[in-house]
């Protein structure tokens, strides 16, 4: 495995991380956002990743294959004087989004950024010392 392959392996992780994140934060900032009654729930998005052999003709490492929504049941509360509140039953669709798992999620998509930064990093002091050593 060469060097730049490797560089585009740490760079593809790198931005299927970021990607994920995005997706995270769009979720947790939802966590609350309630439809009006008839309107499907909020549901979380779910980022989904596949690995790109080197030779594809691409480039190798990774990328989103999809982002989909979380295909759980939203939770129904009873709730008649919530404005988005069904006007017959009174009921309110809660939005899928489990802040827990969020916050595990979240915590894995930046250390894995942070994992592909880094060797993204020492990618660059080893290209900076090659450099060095031709110049002598």
């Amino acid at each position: 495995m060469g060097m730049f392959v490797a560089m585009d392996s740490a760079v593809s992780g790198a931005t299927v991380s970021r990607t994920w994140m995005d997706a995270i934060s769009h979720n947790i900032a939802n966590l609350n956002t309630v439809n009006p009654a008839g309107e499907e729930p909020f549901r979380a998005l779910v980022v989904a990743a596949e690995a790109v052999r080197f030779d594809s003709g691409e480039r190798g490492g990774v990328r989103v294959q999809e982002i989909t929504a979380r295909n759980s049941q939203p939770a129904v509360v009873y709730d008649p004087s919530d404005p988005n509140a069904d006007p017959a039953t009174g009921m309110v669709q809660k939005p899928v989004v489990d802040l827990g798992q969020e916050m595990t999620n979240l915590v894995i998509a930046s250390r894995t950024y942070e994992a592909n930064l880094g060797v993204v990093d020492r990618m660059r002091d080893a290209y900076m010392a090659a450099l060095r050593i031709g110049q002598r």
